[in-house]
């Protein structure tokens, strides 16, 4: 009877080896891995055996949903949108400026009735200087990278520019230099790139419109992923 049990007991150890639930395993392991410090990780979800990384995490270790995320990256860049709006209104110069809070992040568009670019020039007038030296500040003490982003009228240049491409590339080179070399920011954070006239804010000729598309917009770059991106223009909409 000792033998019959003991060959039994080696039957159903064999049987019950032989039937691993796989996702079973999986969780088992992705666990496993992480205890022992295989993947790096400040919180795990050891229930599901899923890695969380950690800025999807609050501070009770639950883990955030996408709308959350983009609630959370909202505010802060509507905190930005202020410091630069009050920076500005200090100065005299609350209209000088259109923000718009997107998928990218928070544009400060650089459009007046004053003409920040006059025609067939990267020279930064007086007023554009004034106002980057407003805008400047904020973006120094947040960590986004910086987009500067150039653009030109419909209006094919004369010399010293071939086209718009390097019109408007000379309007964001000399804004970017600007705000690194006087004002402070940190280089490796800030890029430019000419958009010529493809991205005209509008299709019309007085002079006013032409105005309005010669400008350089400064874009703080959310670094959330798209799908909690994709959620910012519709909450910024409701806020």
């Amino acid at each position: 009877m000792d033998m019959v049990t003991v060959l039994m007991c080696t039957f159903i150890v064999l049987f019950g080896m032989s039937t691993v639930d796989q996702a079973k395993f999986e969780e088992l392991r992705n666990s496993l891995a992480t205890g022992f410090g295989v993947t790096e990780s400040e919180f795990a979800d050891t229930a599901d055996g899923i890695v969380v990384e950690p800025e999807k995490v609050d501070e009770e270790g639950e883990s955030l949903t996408d709308l959350e995320l983009a609630q959370a990256e909202l505010d802060d860049l509507v905190t930005l949108r202020e410091k630069i709006k009050s920076n500005l209104d200090a100065q005299g110069l609350g209209g000088a400026v259109q923000f718009e809070i997107g998928e990218r992040g928070l544009t400060v568009r650089l459009v007046s009735t004053e003409t920040f670019f006059e025609s067939n020039s990267d020279t930064l007038s007086a007023s554009v200087v004034t106002v980057l030296d407003a805008v400047a500040p904020p973006l120094a003490e947040v960590e986004y990278h910086i987009s500067v982003e150039g653009h030109a009228d419909y209006r094919e240049p004369s010399g010293p520019f071939p086209t718009n491409w390097e019109l408007s590339s000379g309007r964001s080179v000399q804004v970017l230099r600007h705000l690194v070399e006087q004002c402070a920011l940190p280089a490796e954070r800030v890029a430019s790139v000419g958009f010529g006239s493809a991205q005209p804010l509008t299709a019309g000729a007085t002079p006013d419109e032409l105005a309005l598309n010669r400008r350089v917009d400064v874009v703080a770059l959310s670094d959330q992923p798209e799908s909690v991106r994709s959620l910012l223009p519709e909450l910024a909409a409701k806020q």
